[in-house]
């Protein structure tokens, strides 16, 4: 019995060092079946995401939905820190012999009291190991703990650092493409200003952001449970929007650099697909469709009145057809599975930019609009 337990212990020393490693050092997908921080998003997640669904509240819901990417990171840490102390304890008690002790009784809590307090290098020496096998996995035991803190707080900061990056880009997108965002603001934004064609330096920086959001969240899947700083918006709805602002421009609108898009849409799909290959989503088209004719002919007519002119209606709605389904069924996956919202790709009735939203700035006379010549006219 003794041997079976500290093989146990054992291998559960060696399978929660595994997980941290891949978790935290390794900056690529773990391909192989089973994985200890897999299993725990993926039933702790549903258990979160079974509560949220019954919150009826919109706004509630979505700050309920925001607690669980922080919480959940830090009941991962206890969760490694405790299977190392319990696997320790288990070497202890099943190897190492009995420790010296205060005139107190050697049970299994006295195990598990030696181990945490070797681990986190308190050192109070009420309980001691006696034999050299003991004595050696303490030491053992307390350079990997004091490892292991330092492994987890220097992860920290590149959390936070990757998170601020992508949601500096996200709000840059606000005052770009409204809120939610929409290729369509795109668009009309871009051409009232009178640089449609100009497009090149938003592209490049979509294309960048999109390379970087498959970095940090291949590197740290936990982002994509980190939600962003405004309700209408988030990380797969600033991609969905940029891939349906290049499939318009490629399929509808003429001129352009349609190379450049090309190169946008083609990274910001990568990004989509290999999230979605990460997370085990399967491919599902969205339950209605994002674009019916009636939306496609309003979204032609106000590309029209911007003064953009729009290729052949039957081939390019083919084009557009096409290109949507190369990514739709994997953004929609990707929504289901994190509770977020698809963009449209034309919004009903008058946009309002979450910049525009604040009281303060209702009150203030005489400012109806972006002071932007030739731009915005949507009114507070």
């Amino acid at each position: 019995m003794r041997i079976v337990g500290a093989l146990a212990g054992a291998a559960l020393i060696l399978l929660v060092l595994l997980d941290t490693f891949e978790t935290i050092l390794q900056p690529r997908r773990v391909t192989h079946r089973f994985r200890f921080a897999r299993f725990f998003y993926r039933w702790n997640w549903r258990l979160w995401t079974f509560v949220a669904r019954r919150i009826t509240r919109g706004k509630v819901r979505e700050a309920f939905l925001a607690f669980f990417g922080p919480l959940s990171l830090l009941a991962l840490f206890l969760t490694w820190a405790c299977g190392l102390i319990i696997g320790f304890a288990l070497l202890d008690g099943c190897i190492a012999g009995a420790p010296r002790t205060a005139d107190l009784p050697v049970n299994s809590f006295t195990y598990l009291y030696l181990s945490g307090t070797t681990f986190f290098t308190l050192g109070y020496g009420d309980v001691t190991p006696l034999s050299y096998f003991g004595r050696t996995l303490a030491i053992v035991e307390s350079g990997l703990g004091f490892a292991f803190l330092a492994v987890l707080i220097s992860y920290l900061p590149g959390i936070t650092d990757a998170f601020s990056r992508r949601e500096v880009t996200i709000s840059l997108l606000d005052a770009r493409a409204g809120s939610p965002p929409s290729a369509a603001q795109v668009l009309v934004r871009a051409a009232r200003a009178g640089d449609i064609m100009e497009l090149k330096p938003f592209m490049i920086e979509w294309e960048q952001w999109s390379a970087e959001l498959l970095a940090s969240h291949l590197s740290f899947p936990v982002l994509s449970y980190f939600r962003s700083q405004h309700d209408n918006q988030s990380w797969l709805a600033a991609l969905t929007c940029i891939l349906d602002t290049c499939a318009v421009l490629m399929a509808e609108v003429k001129g352009g650099n349609r190379y450049r898009v090309g190169l946008t849409f083609a990274m910001a799909r990568h990004a989509t697909v290999d999230l979605a290959l990460i997370f085990n989503t399967w491919p599902e088209s969205p339950p209605q469709d994002r674009l019916p004719p009636e939306k496609r002919k309003q979204l032609q007519q106000s590309l029209r009145e911007v003064g953009l002119e729009l290729h052949d209606d039957g081939e390019a709605g083919a084009k557009l057809a096409e290109l949507r389904g190369m990514y739709e069924p994997f953004v929609n996956a990707l929504a289901q599975r994190f509770l977020l919202t698809l963009p449209p790709i034309i919004v009903a009735g008058e946009s309002v930019d979450n910049w525009q939203r604040s009281p303060g700035m209702r009150r203030t006379p005489g400012i109806t609009s972006l002071p932007i010549a030739g731009g915005f006219d949507e009114h507070f």
